[in-house]
C-alpha cells in the first residue's frame, strides 16, 4: 500500500493530531469516533490511555469494508491521579500549581486497525515532565498568554508551556504533543504502508 492511500482516517476532531499527522505527507480524513472517554474502575492511566485509543479507532473502523483507522489518547498521570483537560483557566491553574516541582508522567497511546480484518497495532508511548517550582505569578501569567485548555495538563510543550519544565524524557518529542509519530510510522509500516 502506498503512502498516498487516500483511505487513512484519523478518529479524531484534535487539531494537534491532524497537524502532526500531516507531518508524514500522505493524505487521511478525519472522522470523530463516538465513545465515552471516562476511565473504567481501577484502570491504570496506562490503561486508559491504551483502552481509549483502541477504541476511537475501532468504533470509526466498524463502519468501513477497508482503509487503516489510526486512534490515539493521552493520560497525564500525577501519582496515579489522572489529570485531564482543564477546560476553564481555574481547573488549569490549579492543575498547573500541583504539578510544580513534580514529575507528571504522560502516557500517549496510538492504535491502528485495519478495517479490512479487524487487526489491532498498537504502542504506548511514556514521557516524563519534570515541572521546575512555579509561583501563582508564572501559572496567572502562562494561562493569561497561552490557550491549554483543551490539552492534558493544561499547558502546550510545543509553546510557552515549555518554560514551565526542568526536563522532558522521552523517546519520542511529538508524543507530548499528543500523536507519538514515531510509534505510528512503526506501526503503519507493518501494515504495508511505504514511508521514507
Amino acid at each position: 500500500m502506498r503512502a498516498t492511500d487516500p483511505n487513512i482516517i484519523l478518529a479524531s476532531s484534535s487539531v494537534y493530531r491532524r497537524e502532526l499527522l500531516a507531518r508524514l505527507g500522505f493524505a487521511f480524513r478525519c472522522q470523530v469516533a463516538d465513545i465515552d472517554e471516562a476511565p473504567l474502575e481501577n484502570e491504570t492511566p496506562r490503561e486508559v490511555a491504551v483502552r481509549l485509543a483502541t477504541e476511537k479507532a475501532q468504533s470509526v473502523a466498524c463502519n468501513l469494508e477497508s482503509g487503516l483507522v489510526i486512534g490515539s489518547d493521552q493520560v497525564a498521570d500525577r501519582n496515579g491521579q489522572l489529570l485531564g483537560k482543564p477546560g476553564d483557566p481555574e481547573t488549569a491553574r490549579q492543575q498547573l500549581l500541583a504539578c510544580s516541582g513534580k514529575q507528571i508522567r504522560f502516557y500517549t497511546a496510538v492504535s491502528v486497525v485495519n478495517a479490512a480484518n479487524n487487526t489491532i497495532r498498537q504502542l504506548l508511548d511514556t514521557t516524563t515532565v519534570s515541572f521546575r517550582l512555579l509561583s501563582e505569578e508564572t501559572v496567572d501569567r502562562y494561562i493569561r498568554r497561552e490557550s491549554a485548555l483543551d490539552c492534558a495538563g493544561g499547558f502546550k510543550s510545543e509553546g510557552l508551556g515549555i518554560t514551565l519544565f526542568e526536563v522532558i524524557e522521552s523517546d519520542d518529542p511529538t508524543a507530548l504533543i499528543g500523536l507519538p509519530l514515531i510509534s505510528l510510522t512503526k506501526l503503519l509500516r507493518e501494515e504495508g504502508i511505504d514511508l521514507p
